[in-house]
């Protein structure tokens, strides 16, 4: 039996450790920092845990809101989302994580662009 990309990157030590970086470099940025103003930030990290937890192939499954309904309030441009995409990504690669993983993980959040910016799905 294979791993999952969960288990490859460690579980969900590792994970937290991802979205504890993900997170400082986000809320550090005056662009991107608004946009988190007056949310439980306790709860946003868990529900990211979740989430990547979940496209990693982890034993959990993502319960949050549906994408457009959990963004649609905040009218995210397409800069602001690629740029919370690039701190995921880096992230990602500053708490060791091998690229194949990095890159699998992206493109399940890459296919969430269109339904978090509310516009048609395009076949990039």
């Amino acid at each position: 039996m294979s791993k999952t990309v969960y288990q490859a990157i460690g579980g969900r030590d590792a994970v937290e450790a991802v979205v504890a970086d993900f997170y400082d470099q986000v809320l550090s940025d005056d662009q991107l920092a608004p946009y988190f103003e007056g949310m439980e930030m306790s709860e946003l990290r868990a529900h990211q845990v979740q989430f990547i937890s979940s496209v990693a192939g982890g034993p959990v499954e993502y319960t949050g809101d549906d994408m457009r309904a959990a963004h649609a309030q905040l009218d995210i441009d397409e800069a602001d989302f690629d740029a919370v995409g690039e701190y995921l990504h880096d992230a990602l690669e500053r708490n060791g994580v091998e690229p194949q993983y990095v890159e699998r993980i992206m493109s399940e959040v890459a296919a969430l662009k269109a339904p978090i910016l509310g516009t048609p799905a395009t076949n990039d």
